[in-house]
């Protein structure tokens, strides 16, 4: 069966929204590594707004943050924020701050497809998205081009068959020179063209971009910053959240251990799933499957072997994984797996 996933560029709405709301769980763990922050970002048509739950003891301007992000995305235009962050019910502060404070379900994924351990699609895809920010941020030959923008990608038995990309613009670009740059600088330098079907901007010049054409909310853009919806995902936005949370906390653990299933050789695919309930800090259930040659198809039943192995409380995957660092804007962006420099990601040795 055909794979078809999508990624989205830096400028995109949904993404701008949860850039700004991980800068601001950022900024929170500069100035208070417990803070708890669990906050949600929403734009359209020149303004902004930035509501949640924060309790800490930091205090600084949230829109006046919220505003240098945008700008640094790569949009111009001025963008008015509105703030209504509050505390944390009376009911909720009464909870121990190291148990989970809802029901969560949280899936992590590893294949032996790509060496960044994801499916081949969702690489293709991410990289064509990074790919494309990165022309406009640093060659002057493509200064046309701006930030909103997605690529979707289809691939059958490893070969790919389709790519789509909308790209924004400046209006005195014509269409055709859109097409013609990005084939030769985006598309073929990644997968190349022969047997791919290839559709950029089909519909036609794409100069009206951003919340000027459209509204964006975090956390809506979770099949890109997990699995490309090739496998399941929890439905609890990650971006806004602490670490702390359990379904931030829980996502990237499933992920490390998928992983480590991986690397050491226990399958050549491996899907773990925890799940929590409130104000228990023991998972109802952890489960982990793996697939291999060798089983014809068949999964494999890897939970004990975790379970073992692994402690899945929250506060033991923030400490064991380091996760109280100010490094959550980077995740926004691109998806939040394949790629180093987070602690998730770390090297696995295949023994010891």
């Amino acid at each position: 069966m055909p794979k078809v996933v999508e990624s989205v560029l830096a400028g995109q709405p949904d993404k701008v929204c949860d850039q700004i709301a991980d800068a601001i769980v950022d900024e929170y763990l500069r100035r208070d590594p417990d803070a708890s922050v669990d906050l949600h970002v929403m734009g359209s048509h020149g303004m902004m707004m930035i509501g949640g739950e924060v309790h800490s003891k930091a205090d600084f301007d949230l829109s006046e943050l919220a505003k240098q992000v945008y700008q640094k995305i790569g949009y111009t235009d001025d963008v008015e924020v509105f703030v209504n962050i509050d505390q944390p019910s009376s009911e909720m502060q009464l909870l121990d701050r190291h148990l989970p404070g809802d029901t969560v379900v949280v899936n992590g994924y590893a294949t032996l497809e790509t060496r960044e351990r994801l499916p081949r699609a969702l690489v293709y895809a991410h990289d064509m998205a990074r790919r494309l920010d990165n022309l406009r941020k640093t060659d002057p030959a493509f200064g046309w081009l701006q930030p909103d923008g997605k690529v979707q990608v289809m691939v059958w038995k490893s070969e790919v068959k389709a790519v789509t990309i909308l790209a924004s613009h400046a209006k005195d670009v014509e269409l055709k020179t859109v097409q013609s740059a990005l084939l030769d600088r985006v598309i073929v330098p990644i997968v190349g063209e022969e047997g791919v079907q290839i559709f950029i901007n089909p519909i036609g010049p794409f100069t009206i971009h951003g919340f000027s054409a459209d509204s964006g909310a975090s956390g809506r853009k979770l099949a890109v910053d997990t699995y490309g919806a090739l496998i399941p995902h929890g439905d609890h936005t990650l971006s806004g959240k602490d670490p702390m949370k359990a379904e931030r906390a829980g996502t990237y653990m499933a992920r490390y251990v998928a992983r480590w299933l991986v690397e050491r050789e226990l399958a050549e695919s491996a899907l773990v799933t925890i799940a929590y309930t409130m104000g228990r800090s023991e998972p109802l259930l952890i489960k982990a499957q793996g697939t291999a040659t060798k089983s014809r198809g068949v999964r494999m039943d890897l939970s004990n072997v975790i379970k073992r192995e692994f402690d899945f409380r929250p506060e033991a995957i923030v400490d064991r994984l380091e996760l109280k660092q100010p490094i959550y804007e980077q995740t926004a962006v691109y998806g939040h797996f394949g790629r180093t420099g987070f602690p998730w990601e770390k090297k696995i040795e295949k023994t010891g």
